[in-house]
């Protein structure tokens, strides 16, 4: 084995079921935090208003916003040092959770996640602003929660369509850390146990939304997805999904739902340890891009950008943000007509398929 660098982030994580008001008010006390700063979208205000009963609270911070303007960063942060706040406390989704991260970003208070999808922001130390439709991303401790509480009873009220790109959302994090800057083994081993938990168990909650069971798995998934992606950085899907997302205001987890499959055939035929990880963790050794097809079937998320938002007059811009944003590390040489092609397809929601390598270029192995 060649060198290995794997660089892992402390933080605690809670898992349990019906158990979150408990689990937040003995963190919050861990925490020796007296003057709580709740950050909660306004649609889950009396959740969070029930999950921090015996918690004590200074305020509750309501204006979420997807992608995190740069303005709604700066209110959050004024509205911290206003009431004089010594913990920031969020539930909710990946919006929310970056919102309490762009607080603590420049107050370094510290983060107590919870939670209510499947985004994974909350155990990764990535932050991100947007500002002018340009999103800017950056790793810095200060902004990873110093705990996380997942409860997988705040799952059950989530719709099926939410919960499956939520879900593809963490998968995506799995994909990525196959061949992302700082791939390693540690990394891609944890990916390939999310991708094995997600693929198990987002069938069963579309099936039964109200199974505990498969919700509680998807959270391991989750989890699991996320650190992966911690530990190896950002790969070529997630540069696409910022680019699009910050630049056009299109919806975060469908977005990555609609992006990962032609990805992942772009990529696929160039990294044939990738291409082994995800036919281990799908049980698909022969055909492992077939076998992620046919989860997406099986699951029917939005398949096209199109439905997103997207006007194809806007397809030749965004192939050239995204060109700027190529990781050098990523397994295949790509060219712009390439990027274009693959948004093409994504916009028009065409059947994502391998994309044949140049005769030149060699792969990973």
């Amino acid at each position: 084995m060649t060198r290995v660098v794997y660089e892992s982030w402390g933080q605690k994580v809670v898992f349990g079921s019906g158990t979150a008001r408990e689990d937040v008010a003995a963190e919050v006390a861990g925490l020796g935090a007296s003057r709580v700063l709740v950050i909660a979208a306004d649609g889950e205000r009396s959740l969070a208003e029930d999950i921090c009963k015996d918690v004590p609270v200074v305020a509750v911070f309501g204006s979420v916003r997807p992608h995190v303007p740069a303005e709604v960063a700066e209110a959050v942060r004024a509205a911290a040092r206003e009431h004089d706040a010594d913990l920031l406390l969020s539930v909710g989704g990946g919006s929310t959770t970056g919102t309490a991260k762009a607080a603590a970003l420049t107050t370094g208070l510290p983060v107590l996640a919870v939670p209510t999808t499947y985004a994974g922001s909350e155990a990764t130390p990535v932050w991100g602003l947007t500002e002018d439709g340009h999103k800017r991303t950056g790793v810095d401790p200060k902004v990873l929660p110093r705990v996380v509480v997942y409860d997988a009873t705040l799952m059950l009220s989530l719709p099926t369509r939410l919960s499956v790109t939520s879900g593809l959302n963490a998968l995506a994090h799995c994909a990525d850390a196959w061949w992302a800057p700082r791939h390693n083994p540690i990394s891609s081993a944890l990916a390939v146990e999310g991708v094995r938990s997600l693929a198990s168990a987002l069938p069963r909650i579309v099936a039964d939304g109200q199974d505990v069971a498969a919700r509680r798995e998807i959270l391991f998934g989750t989890y699991l997805g996320a650190v992966a992606f911690a530990g190896a950085g950002s790969g070529l899907h997630h540069k696409v999904c910022h680019v699009l997302g910050g630049a056009y205001d299109l919806e975060h987890a469908a977005l990555h739902s609609v992006v990962l499959p032609h990805v992942v055939g772009l990529n696929l035929p160039a990294a044939p340890e990738a291409a082994r990880n995800l036919g281990a963790a799908l049980d698909e050794p022969t055909d492992p891009f077939g076998a992620l097809l046919a989860l997406y079937a099986r699951l029917e998320p939005p398949c096209s950008l199109r439905e997103l938002g997207l006007a194809e007059e806007q397809l030749d811009r965004a192939a050239d943000l995204v060109m700027a944003q190529v990781p050098d590390s990523n397994p295949r040489r790509v060219t712009r007509d390439e990027i274009r092609e693959l948004l093409g397809r994504a916009w028009r929601g065409d059947t994502p398929v391998p994309v044949p390598l140049h005769t030149e270029e060699p792969t990973d192995d």
